[in-house]
């Protein structure tokens, strides 16, 4: 089966590093595209490339004031991945009370060795 292409899923377009240091640095606020470019150490050409993606998939908005587009985090499209990563908290909770039972054995068992 054909992979969906970046600009329609918003799993494609987050696993690229770039694209999420972009919505990792909008979490603080908006940003102009100039601003963000900076921020990631791209040139204006491949920032508005992931931008353009981000924007498609739903991640982030756009406004435009005279010349300039300011982008903003729209975290209601990581919902897809919220949903899908929040199946394996049980897994996680899971491992970590087996974790907490095994360390709390191992610590039994050093205080009855100092006893002993």
């Amino acid at each position: 089966m054909a992979r969906a292409t970046t600009t329609s899923d918003v799993f494609n377009a987050i696993a690229e590093p770039q694209r999420r240091r972009i919505l990792t640095l909008l979490r603080t606020g908006e940003r102009p595209a100039t601003e963000i470019a900076t921020a990631v150490g791209l040139g204006a050409s491949p920032t508005s490339k992931h931008l353009r993606v981000l924007r498609e998939v739903g991640l982030v908005r756009v406004r435009e004031e005279g010349r300039q587009r300011h982008y903003a985090l729209d975290a209601r499209g990581l919902n897809e991945v919220h949903e899908w990563t929040g199946g394996f908290e049980r897994f996680w909770s899971e491992s970590f009370d087996r974790l907490d039972e095994y360390v709390g054995e191992l610590q039994r068992m050093e205080s009855g060795d100092a006893d002993g």
